[in-house]
């Protein structure tokens, strides 16, 4: 088929490049490139980048509201647009240029978790699954009939970023399995009961509070990991946690038990992975052998 890919962070690469080994990708949309680093030097998007590696043509309007915008969509006449996390609102005029619309990736089990962070919110919502659906994209947001979906379980002690790598490669292969598929499937509207919505994380999330039930601190610092980071106070220094699994033990919220175990409001967590401000992420026996915790965190 020819597709017009439309993605822009790493989560999107594995899809573009399943779509590029069997398909005709026309052109990558993506973000902009954006200052970063100390020199504030225009970076790429991941998207960008491998598109440029497959020699794709890369296009990355700031926006695709304007008539000049469409009507360059249009004229790469497309059988299909594959979406995946762009971050841009596609209006009307983009969703119906190609012949058989726009089909989006979405890291959820529609309707529960609609929007921008739904790999965080499950895991911090201390959902049992998730998945994957492909979506038809219509004006509202996530709110398209779904063509196909797969689930998965979310593991005990999984992070947002080990189930974003596994949510990726699920994408890549079930809308491979969809355009192959496409004139024969059915879409199916999404019901009304079970609607969430994943808002984007803010930093003001990310504190934790070491007086509530050690399941949600333990969700807290999984869903937060590896960005922005669950973090706490060790004395006058701000230590990021960023794996952890529940633990045996009580006391008073905040204590350090033993190691890098800490006392809930009721409950123990144990953190597995931990990292020092201006230092690497480290394991507890790595950690711990640079510093001297106080008795309780903050």
């Amino acid at each position: 088929m020819k597709i017009v890919f439309m993605g822009t962070p790493d989560f999107s690469v594995p899809v573009l490049q399943a779509l590029a080994a069997q398909h005709t990708i026309l052109a990558a949309y993506t973000q902009p490139p954006r200052p970063a680093g100390r020199g504030k030097e225009l970076r790429p998007t991941p998207v960008h980048a491998a598109a440029s590696a497959l020699g794709i043509p890369v296009r990355h309007p700031v926006s695709l509201k304007s008539p000049e915008e469409q009507a360059a969509f249009a004229a790469l006449d497309a059988d299909v647009a594959v979406v995946v996390a762009y971050g841009l609102i596609l209006p009307q005029a983009i969703l119906d240029a190609p012949r058989a619309g726009c089909l989006n990736i979405h890291a959820s089990l529609l309707p529960r978790w609609r929007g921008a962070a739904p790999i965080h919110r499950a895991i911090m919502a201390g959902d049992a699954e998730t998945g994957i659906c492909i979506m038809q994209m219509e004006a509202g947001l996530d709110t398209g009939p779904v063509l196909m979906r797969q689930s998965t379980p979310i593991g005990a002690e999984e992070t947002t970023q080990g189930l974003h790598d596994r949510l990726s490669q699920m994408g890549a292969a079930l809308i491979l399995n969809a355009l192959d598929h496409l004139p024969r499937l059915t879409p199916e509207p999404q019901p009304s009961e079970g609607v969430t919505y994943a808002a984007k994380i803010d930093k003001a999330e990310s504190r934790i509070d070491w007086s509530r039930p050690a399941p949600e601190v333990d969700r807290q610092i999984r869903a937060l990991s590896p960005f922005p980071g669950a973090w706490c106070m060790a004395g006058g220094e701000r230590l990021k946690l960023l794996r952890s699994r529940l633990a045996t033990g009580a006391g008073a919220p905040g204590t350090v038990l033993h190691g890098l175990t800490m006392a809930c409001g009721t409950g123990a967590v144990e953190v597995t992975l931990a990292q020092r401000e201006g230092k690497k992420a480290q394991s507890p026996q790595e950690f711990l052998n640079g510093i001297t915790l106080p008795a309780r965190l903050e």
